[in-house]
């Protein structure tokens, strides 16, 4: 069901090139989707409605999701989904005000002040997947660090749904109707992105777009960055477990089996030192696969490129490969989980340990699960509040001030050739009061 690969006494191999990755990658996708995203800024709604037509099977009048839609998915919403929603919501705000920056403001001599202000993004647009799972907590994971970061204008969009009479799925409108979110769209896919990105009907340009979605979808975003712009491109989901002989391999095959049952693209992979636990886990995953809802698509997942085994010679080595792979999800389930964790230069979010799988993480840790897929983790972070906030600094000086350093400023603007500069200094100073 799933490969393995063996780097065990590999010596000159290149870690970034030897890890599973998926046939199919983002830039690929972005030639599928450019005409797309041109078509809706082109022609607006009008391309909107045709492509959830020809995606969804939905044919639509309107892509605004009615006030009255969003409070009747609320109403029936399932008590204990609420619960459970409320909580994640709880622990997720906790973090997220722990994480919000104050201004700062640095004297650098009497009347020479330079503050360092953080604004929040003015209009911010947020995509839900919708398509095979209905992802209920990414409303929670996009809309709590935006409401936190104070952006005054929050729009939210999910796929349309057949069964739905053309709306997002009703727990994704419950969530939005509890957190407060009352513009809501049913548009999908990468003509979601170029709305948000383009404005398209009653539907505003946006300054920022975030969220996770398909490889199209993410393709979108990359596409259409500079236009607008993006958290991270957080694709088809990925999980790399880090593991030695102390792991419980039904922990780890479970574990594995919880990210593929996302998307036949999602990606497992295991790095390990101990054949024992290899096999051990490929057994776990036979047993636990066959009885599991999404069999076939998990046994899609499993068996593809972008999974797979590693063994390693030591757990050296298998920190250098989880550090290659730049894990969207990395778990360490080793007797030295900590130490290990503080070595860890590249990934979305860490687990330590045994008693924290990625499905916490999705759900009620209190961290965020919008995380960067497909290596990005290497220059990008995970969804925060600090995402939703941009940083300006307020310059703030004295006549007396700025002849303190008014010399400095004059020999480099000369040293540039931009007499300007320099004039912009001598005419403040050579003029009396």
């Amino acid at each position: 069901m799933i490969r393995r690969i063996d780097l065990r006494g590999a010596t000159s191999i290149d870690l970034g090139s030897a890890v599973p990755r998926a046939d199919f990658d983002v830039e690929a996708a972005a030639h599928v989707v450019r005409p797309v995203c041109d078509d809706v800024r082109a022609r607006g709604v009008e391309a909107i409605r045709e492509y959830s037509a020809r995606f969804d099977g939905v044919e639509q009048e309107d892509i605004t999701v009615p006030a009255a839609a969003l409070q009747e998915a609320l109403a029936g919403l399932d008590p204990e989904v609420r619960a459970g929603l409320e909580e994640s919501i709880r622990r997720l705000r906790i973090t997220c005000e722990a994480e919000l920056e104050r201004d700062v403001t640095t004297e650098l001599g009497t009347g020479a002040t330079v503050t360092h202000r953080m604004v929040p993004v003015r209009r911010v647009g947020l995509y839900v997947p919708g398509g095979i799972a209905p992802l209920v907590s990414s409303v929670v994971m996009n809309v709590v660090p935006a409401q936190v970061a104070g952006v005054s204008s929050i729009a939210l969009t999910s796929s349309p749904q057949k069964d739905n009479g053309g709306l997002p799925h009703p727990t994704i409108l419950a969530a939005c109707a509890l957190l407060g979110v009352d513009e809501v769209y049913a548009v999908g896919g990468a003509q979601a992105i170029a709305m948000f990105a383009h404005g398209a009907g009653p539907c505003r340009k946006v300054d920022l777009v975030t969220g996770p979605g398909s490889i199209y979808t993410v393709a979108a975003k990359r596409l259409l960055k500079g236009v607008v712009g993006i958290d991270s491109e957080a694709g088809p989901t990925e999980i790399a477990i880090l593991a030695d002989d102390t792991a419980e391999a039904p922990y780890v095959a479970a574990d594995l089996l919880s990210q593929a049952e996302h998307d036949p693209l999602a990606a497992a992979v295991l790095v390990t030192p101990s054949e024992r636990l290899a096999g051990e886990v490929e057994a776990e995953l036979d047993k636990q696969v066959s009885v599991t809802r999404h069999a076939e698509r998990i046994r899609t997942s499993l068996a593809g490129q972008q999974s797979g085994i590693v063994l390693v010679d030591d757990l050296e080595q298998g920190l250098a490969v989880v550090n290659a792979y730049a894990a969207e999800h990395l778990e360490i389930q080793t007797a030295d989980a900590a130490d290990l964790a503080a070595r860890v230069h590249n990934a979305g979010a860490i687990f330590l340990g045994p008693f924290a799988p990625v499905s916490l993480g999705d759900y009620c840790a209190g961290s965020n699960h919008v995380l960067p897929t497909a290596g990005c983790a290497c220059h990008s972070s995970g969804l925060s509040v600090r995402s939703f906030l941009k940083a300006v600094h307020v310059v703030d000086y004295s006549r007396a001030a700025l002849a303190e350093v008014a010399d400095h400023v004059v020999a480099l603007a000369e040293a540039e050739d931009l007499p300007g500069h320099a004039a912009a200094v001598r005419v403040r100073l050579d003029r009396e009061d």
